[in-house]
């Protein structure tokens, strides 16, 4: 994604990496927000595709309506760094199991932070909502801190792998193709959820070392869309148990 929007309230820690994609975009003015809120839900794609249609959002979207929402899959922000809470984590929660759909939740990594501390501030979070098998996991990894691209990768590995082993599920890996063709090399194990804007939904190639890719972000126009190569269940299969 070319920005993940909220970040930290009000640090301009965007989570979609648009820099990395075409045109950066550092942040998002309220006139804005205000226009996303108001515009008419986005159809799935208007052509023919045979990709599974979803959206994703955090608290700039908080009142989006599910129930009359196209999508089959839907991802939430729930944390980002040791302490930062997605405000509108728990109401999109549970919209989303009323809807029924594949969902998961989301955390944006800052690996200037304490690898562990991110993530048993995610996984506090997250359990604190009923679960249901099928949720998914994700490491939103879009920013280095600064750090080099070595402190950068085994930061991933180790928050990827020690969330593994607290839940026995195996999280997905989000970044913009840039960012993870650079940072994620051996982390193919990990499904993963790219956003690359200039290319038509699911008219991509893996970065680094995947051999695929799970979703597919292709825009943030009016919300976060998405297409993904897998079916509902097989999405689900990648979530917990």
């Amino acid at each position: 994604m070319s920005t993940h929007r909220l970040s930290l309230g009000g640090r301009h820690s965007r989570r979609r990496l648009r820099s990395a994609l075409a045109a950066a975009t550092l942040a998002v003015s309220a006139a804005t927000a205000g226009i996303t809120a108001a515009v008419a839900l986005p159809a799935a794609p208007a052509y023919a595709n045979p990709h599974t249609y979803g959206q994703d959002v955090s608290g700039y979207e908080a009142d989006h309506d599910w129930m009359n929402s196209r999508a089959q899959f839907g991802f939430i922000k729930a944390t980002e760094g040791t302490d930062w809470v997605d405000s509108s984590f728990p109401r999109h929660w549970r919209e989303l199991a009323k809807k029924g759909i594949v969902r998961g939740a989301y955390h944006y990594g800052h690996p200037s932070n304490d690898p562990i501390a991110e993530a048993d501030h995610f996984l506090s979070v997250v359990n604190s909502q009923p679960s249901k098998p099928g949720d998914i996991l994700v490491l939103d990894l879009e920013t280095a801190d600064g750090e080099s691209v070595e402190q950068v990768n085994k930061w991933a590995k180790t928050w990827l792998e020690y969330v593994t082993a607290k839940t026995g599920t195996r999280p997905m890996f989000y970044s913009g193709w840039n960012f993870a063709n650079k940072y994620g090399r051996g982390l193919g194990q990990y499904p993963l959820w790219v956003a690359h804007y200039s290319k038509a939904p699911g008219d991509i190639t893996p970065p680094a070392d995947w051999k695929t890719w799970a979703i597919h972000q292709y825009t943030d126009e009016p919300i976060d869309q998405n297409v993904s190569s897998l079916t509902p269940a097989q999405l689900r299969a990648l979530g917990r148990r």
